[in-house]
């Protein structure tokens, strides 16, 4: 039974191992391609506000008489469950 255990110890710390220096490959082999990404890539425009990705101010998703009924059915389950 001990030769069984220190079996299952040994694997256990070489399963370990090798999954803990295929993480610091991949931690190097990322930082590695982020450099090379910022590299080449071409740089950002100084004002975002003047590039195309810029966001467009967003519509309101809800019309103000429905936002109004919302905040009544609110206020009214509030007032009927409260403590």
């Amino acid at each position: 039974m001990s030769e069984l255990m220190s079996q299952a110890i040994e694997l256990m710390v070489a399963g370990m191992g090798f999954v803990f220096v295929f993480l610091v490959i991949l931690v190097f082999a990322t930082l590695l391609m982020s450099k090379i990404i910022t590299r080449f890539s071409e740089p950002e425009p100084a004002t975002p506000a003047r590039s195309s990705r810029a966001k467009k101010p967003a519509r309101p998703s809800v019309d103000p008489g429905t936002a109004e009924a919302i905040k009544k059915a609110i206020a009214q389950y509030r007032s009927r469950h409260k403590k």
